[in-house]
């Protein structure tokens, strides 16, 4: 999936990018920066993951839901909060929405964490305090992946879709870390023009 992910984005890498990623996602964009650091020799500035145990820890729990049979499968999709209720009471729209999502779960719970090269910048983890299938110490595990000292993790209130009970918050906290690197590109384009004229 990493692979495949980067064909779409290695056009748009020729300027300092970042990655976040929810859930499955903080695991595509960890591998995705990793193949970066290996192949291309580049990196983002800063990988944001959310909701997502370390890649080392992440089957530790060993749970499947993708093989759940299908009214137990919705009433789980229930308990994360982050399918809406009109979505999940629509006969037609599950018809069309199950098989993707449990493709999603069965992508995560096949992922097997290999030790590699590392992908070589900080790293800010977020997680919802009540979110029972991901706390803390799991989180913390992000911690081994990035360079001494460039390591963070926020709790934010609310479960594992705490992205969307907490929108402002995260956003914040995401323009926070990332104002070093916005003055910095800017204080590039100010010197470029300085330059030109």
């Amino acid at each position: 999936m990493a692979a495949a992910a980067l064909d779409g984005l290695l056009p748009l890498i020729d300027r300092p990018f970042v990655f976040f990623g929810h859930s499955m996602g903080a695991l595509l964009a960890f591998e995705c920066g990793r193949l970066l650091a290996q192949h291309n020799g580049v990196k983002p500035e800063h990988l944001f993951v959310s909701g997502s145990s370390a890649p080392q820890l992440k089957n530790q729990k060993r749970e499947t839901h993708s093989s759940l049979p299908e009214q137990e499968f919705i009433e789980y999709l229930k308990t994360l909060n982050g399918t809406p209720p009109q979505v999940l009471q629509n006969p037609e729209l599950l018809r069309l929405l199950l098989p993707v999502l449990r493709a999603d779960f069965a992508a995560c719970e096949t992922y097997r964490y290999v030790p590699g090269p590392a992908i070589g910048c900080p790293i800010a983890a977020f997680g919802g305090i009540r979110d029972v299938d991901v706390p803390r110490d799991l989180l913390e595990g992000w911690r081994e992946h990035a360079p001494e000292g460039a390591f963070s993790l926020s709790l934010l209130p609310g479960d594992h879709f705490f992205i969307h009970q907490s929108e402002t918050i995260l956003i914040n906290r995401l323009l926070h870390v990332l104002a070093p690197l916005l003055q910095r590109l800017q204080l590039g384009v100010m010197q470029a023009t300085s330059l030109i004229q």
